[in-house]
């Protein structure tokens, strides 16, 4: 089964970024985590097929469309 986004505080556990979704939920409120750029203070935020999301300097690439969650660091 496959999916059309993931939410940004799941993605941010899948690729242990975040220990827990409470830790997630911390860096998502403090301001550490930008979608495609822009500050992003909204856990739940729908993250799509080549977003990019940065979290201290790391950026970290979805892929969702070929059927496998996978992510390229940059």
């Amino acid at each position: 089964m496959t999916t059309d986004f993931i939410k940004l505080d799941q993605f941010l556990k899948v690729t242990d970024v975040a220990s827990s979704g409470g830790d997630a939920k911390m860096m998502i409120r403090s301001g550490e985590v930008s979608v495609n750029g822009e500050m992003e203070i909204r856990r739940g935020r729908k993250l799509y097929d080549k977003d990019v999301v940065t979290v201290d300097d790391v950026s970290l690439t979805v892929h969702l469309s070929d059927g496998s969650e996978r992510i390229d660091t940059h």
